[in-house]
């Protein structure tokens, strides 16, 4: 018994102590100290299989992922967004380059105005685009939050059926073989992914069964009532409007860009006449006042 407590009490050590390495150890030193760690804790684990036949288990989140039906469908919708908006990218893309294309060729018969004019809309297109791009692919863009939010219900599945199999079939421990702790061999046998997935499906079933159900209930409701076909159907207008109202926002914010570009160019444009005027009044002010000088010494020299 006191051996058996002793390498329990190890194993959890082991790994608070990895936790600890992991995080304060620099990047290109991880993979040495997770080869040494993983053989630290393989060494306590079999040590500890032996003395209190503790049962471990790993599961594969890749696998799980790849097999999970939700999960691939809601990516492959994700991956077609994404495409759109690398389609979206790479078209402002070529209208920048066209447009510098354009102004190198015309550079030779425009003024120097016209010149800084049409590299400063280049220049503001180019920031939008960074923008744009950071938006939707940076660490905090839309494809990120999104892929994030698409695997966090898969994961509270996973943690709730591997806790579920681990009381159940009184596991010990299971590990992530797709997780940061190296893994360098894990028996067959020992990978419980097939049960996680059997029961995150089966609970699926049962949620897909009761929504039928649901449906099935709430039509023979409005059928009875004579509603079936007389009032929409309040979950698809709600969806309707909320589409809607994203194409209102987007096209808003759209105008909004575009006003503010063209504010922001007319205020430059008109700051350049200004300045360019100012040059020209006083260029005609000096011009009289030479012209003054010459007349007044004419006529002091005639007289």
């Amino acid at each position: 018994m006191g051996n058996a407590l002793y390498y329990r009490t190890t194993i959890l050590s082991n790994l608070i102590l990895a936790r600890y390495f992991l995080l304060t150890t620099p990047t290109h030193m991880k993979t040495k100290v997770l080869f040494l760690l993983t053989m630290l804790l393989t060494l306590s684990t079999v040590n500890a299989q032996r003395v209190t036949g503790a049962r471990i288990g790993y599961i594969d989140m890749e696998y799980i992922l790849e097999n999970v039906t939700a999960y691939q469908e809601a990516n492959t919708q994700l991956e077609a967004k994404a495409q759109r908006w690398k389609n979206e990218i790479q078209k402002k893309q070529n209208t920048i380059d066209q447009m510098k294309k354009n102004l190198s060729a015309e550079r030779v018969l425009l003024t120097k105005e016209l010149v800084d004019e049409r590299e400063e809309e280049i220049e503001i297109l180019e920031q939008e685009l960074e923008t744009y791009q950071q938006d939707r692919f940076g660490p905090y863009g839309s494809l990120m939050q999104q892929r994030q939010n698409m695997v966090k219900p898969i994961q509270d599945q996973v943690l709730t059926a591997v806790q579920d199999i681990a009381k159940n079939k009184r596991y010990d421990f299971v590990f992530d073989k797709s997780a940061d702790v190296v893994m360098l061999y894990s028996a067959k046998k020992f990978d419980i992914s097939d049960q996680v997935l059997r029961v995150i499906n089966r609970d699926e079933k049962r949620k897909s069964r009761e929504e039928k159900i649901r449906k099935k209930q709430s039509e023979r409701s409005k059928f009875k009532d004579g509603e079936n076909t007389k009032n929409p159907n309040p979950e698809a207008e709600a969806k309707k409007q909320a589409r809607e109202e994203a194409i209102a926002e987007k096209e808003a914010a759209a105008e909004e860009k575009r006003a503010a570009r063209e504010k922001l160019l007319e205020e430059r444009k008109q700051k350049r006449l200004e300045e360019r005027e100012a040059k020209k009044k006083e260029y005609e002010e000096r011009k009289q006042q030479r012209e003054e000088e010459r007349e007044k010494k004419k006529k002091e020299y005639e007289e």
